[in-house]
C-alpha cells in the first residue's frame, strides 16, 4: 500500500496501481495477459471492483491484460488517450501484440511466475471508452485522477496525478528504470516532447512515481528519479548525434548495452526495434538545446 487510498498491484516487473475514493475506484495500467489472474486475485483479497480501467498507452505490456480484466470486471470504463485505438487497432500492431504477448509470459513462466491463462489471440478495442484528449478528470468521491495526456513515448500516452496522495503514475514516461542502476529512455515518438514531458511532469513535485516496471519510487529516490532520467536521455542523444557510423550499427550497441537483467523479458525483435527507432528519433532533432 503506497498511502490511504493508493495500492501497487500486478508483480516485479509489471506495475499497476488501484485508487479508490468513497464513490469508486480505477485500476490504472491494465498489465499482460499472463498476470490478469493475479491481479484479479489481489483486487478480490481487497474487495475491490473498480469501475474505471486506465490504459496508459497501447504497447503490448501495458494493454493486453485488458481484455481479462473487463471480463472479471464488466461494468469497468475503459479510458484510453488520444490515438490510443488507431495504433493498438493497426494490423501490424496487432501481430506483433499477440507475439510480445506470448513472449512475456514464456520468460515470465522461465522465472517461476505461471501465467494464470493463456496468451492473447487478438485484440477488441473496447466500444465504450473514455477518451483523453487534452486533460480529463475523473472524481472517484473525495479523490480525483487528474489523466493528461503527453507525448514522447508512445501515441496515445497518458500520465494521472493523484494529488490527495502526491502521486504521478507516469508508466514509462520517464523510461524503464533498471533499480539502483540507471534509466534507459524510451522517447519512441518524439526526443523534444519526451523532455518537455519530463519538465512537465516534474512541475507537479510528485512525491510518488508510480513507473510501469520494477516498482515505485517515493520520496528523495522520486526525486532523483528526473535528474536520472534527464541526464540518461541526454547522454544517449549526444552520443547518438556525434556519432558518424550507420544508423544501424549505432542501434546495435545501444541493443548490446541494454538487452539485459529485466528488459530480456522483451524479445530480441521488439528492442532491437526500439534501438532503431531510439537512434531516428534523435538524429530528427540533431542540435536540440536545453
Amino acid at each position: 500500500m503506497l498511502g490511504e487510498n493508493l495500492w501497487v498491484l500486478g508483480n516485479y516487473y509489471f506495475n499497476l496501481y488501484l485508487v479508490r475514493g468513497s464513490r469508486s475506484a480505477a485500476l490504472i495500467e491494465v498489465g499482460i495477459s499472463a498476470i490478469t489472474d493475479t491481479v484479479i486475485s489481489q483486487l478480490e483479497s481487497l474487495d475491490i471492483s473498480p469501475e474505471y480501467l486506465v490504459v496508459t498507452h497501447p504497447h503490448s505490456d501495458h494493454l493486453t491484460g485488458l481484455e481479462g480484466l473487463r471480463e472479471r470486471f464488466p461494468s469497468g470504463v475503459s479510458v484510453f488517450g488520444q490515438g490510443a485505438k488507431e495504433f493498438a487497432t493497426h494490423p501490424k500492431a496487432l501481430i506483433a501484440m499477440t507475439k510480445e504477448d506470448r513472449h512475456m509470459a514464456k520468460m515470465l513462466s522461465e522465472k517461476g511466475i505461471s501465467p494464470g491463462r493463456s496468451p492473447v489471440e487478438g485484440f477488441r478495442f473496447p466500444d465504450e471508452h473514455i477518451v483523453v484528449r487534452d486533460k480529463h478528470e475523473i472524481d472517484l468521491g473525495g479523490v480525483v485522477l487528474r489523466c493528461v495526456r503527453v507525448k514522447g513515448h508512445s501515441p496515445g500516452n497518458i500520465i494521472v496525478h493523484i494529488s490527495d496522495s502526491n502521486a504521478l503514475i507516469l508508466s514509462d514516461s520517464m523510461g524503464f528504470h533498471f533499480p539502483g542502476r540507471y534509466f534507459l529512455p524510451l522517447f519512441f515518438t518524439s526526443f523534444s516532447d519526451h523532455m518537455a514531458t519530463l519538465d512537465y511532469m516534474e512541475s507537479l513535485r510528485p512525491a510518488i512515481l508510480g513507473l510501469g516496471h520494477q516498482g515505485p519510487l517515493t520520496g528523495q529516490n522520486a526525486e532523483k528519479a528526473f535528474e536520472a532520467s534527464r541526464e540518461a536521455s541526454l547522454n544517449l542523444h549526444s552520443s547518438v548525434t556525434h556519432d558518424l557510423r550507420d544508423r544501424d550499427e549505432i542501434a546495435e550497441d545501444i541493443f548490446n548495452r541494454f538487452y539485459k537483467d529485466e528488459f530480456r523479458l522483451y524479445s530480441r525483435k521488439n528492442i532491437g526495434n526500439c534501438a532503431r527507432l531510439l537512434v531516428r528519433r534523435c538524429l530528427e532533432t540533431p542540435d536540440f538545446q536545453i
